[in-house]
């Protein structure tokens, strides 16, 4: 077992975060109408345009269960190849990786929650069977020649089991990085995490492993998800996922009101001086593209005041 030290602003470049987009995936898994693979596309379209080059793009699940997902080979086959551009999916098992690797996709990611119930009740499985899946399907897909990630959900707050310790998301950590996970997502998935809980939980987990091997993916529920950002970023973290206009939410979360919004983190990146080469200006097109196709109002808490700017400057970019 390494330790290294916590990593400082010196030791990892302070200057760029990576923004990966989940509002294709975790964004639309639960919108009740089927959004068209030609609509997602377009708005997958839009995001790039915007500057976003990483991206969860479907999950390769039962259609019976996530029927949003029905799509996932049309949406991966209709993918633009791009320079700088990456694209992930999630996937349940080996026959989820095995269909994705079909398609070509290159970086899978596992889910696997820190609790028994939360397993039992999203996918009927025990912890225990839980992680045995994911090492089996990880180990998998070295075999095809696919990156696999993980990510660990409810890490901080379970909704039927409450508070979770942190050593159990350490211990967790260790044996998907020990299976061969490549990086491993912190997930706050209910939106109940505090900024306290984020630093004390990334002050085990980064002398262990290493900063670079983190991402971070922080739901809004309770107001906290850039004051997690923040303390995250302050023990080295520099990936954080979010979704356009905050799309999403998490059926075992009652009032949960959806994934980090692209839109906030970005500016919230842009004035705490980091770079991730995404336009602001661009991210409110995509949002608008993402309001026709659900039939929904979205945006995030900034947006009021990004679009008066836009309007006051006359311009398709907010100013610096």
């Amino acid at each position: 077992m390494s330790c290294a030290p916590t990593p400082s602003f010196a030791e990892v470049d302070m200057e760029n975060v990576v923004i990966n987009e989940v509002s294709l995936r975790d964004g639309l898994q639960l919108h009740r109408e089927f959004v068209p693979t030609a609509e997602k596309l377009r708005l997958l379209k839009r995001l790039v345009d915007a500057g976003i080059r990483d991206f969860e793009v479907t999950s390769f699940v039962s259609p019976k269960a996530v029927p949003q997902m029905a799509d996932a080979s049309d949406v991966f086959a209709g993918l633009p190849v791009l320079d700088g551009v990456s694209y992930s999916a999630l996937v349940p098992n080996r026959k989820g990786l095995e269909r994705a690797a079909d398609v070509g996709c290159k970086t899978v990611n596992l889910v696997l929650s820190a609790t028994d119930t939360m397993n039992e009740k999203n996918i009927r499985m025990s912890l225990d069977e839980a992680k045995a899946t994911c090492v089996d399907t990880i180990e998998h897909a070295a075999t095809l020649g696919v990156n696999a990630d993980a990510y660990i959900a409810v890490a901080f707050e379970c909704p039927f089991e409450r508070r979770v310790d942190p050593r159990r998301i350490v211990d967790l950590t260790r044996e998907m990085f020990e299976a061969g996970a490549g990086r491993v997502i912190i997930a706050d998935t209910i939106g109940a995490a505090a900024p306290a809980q984020v630093s004390d939980l990334f002050s085990m987990l980064v002398p262990e492993f290493g900063a670079e091997r983190f991402a971070c993916h922080f739901h809004d529920t309770r107001a906290m998800a850039l004051a997690n950002v923040w303390e995250a970023l302050q023990q080295g973290i520099r990936r954080f996922d979010s979704a356009v206009g905050g799309l999403g939410g998490c059926p075992f979360a009652p009032g949960a009101s959806g994934n980090l919004a692209t839109e906030d983190l970005l500016l919230f990146l842009r004035q705490c001086g980091f770079e991730t080469g995404v336009s602001l200006g661009g991210v409110v097109s995509a949002i608008d593209v993402a309001a026709e196709i659900t039939g929904r109002a979205l945006g995030g808490r900034v947006m009021p005041w990004v679009r008066t700017q836009l309007d006051q400057a006359n311009t398709e970019e907010v100013p610096a």
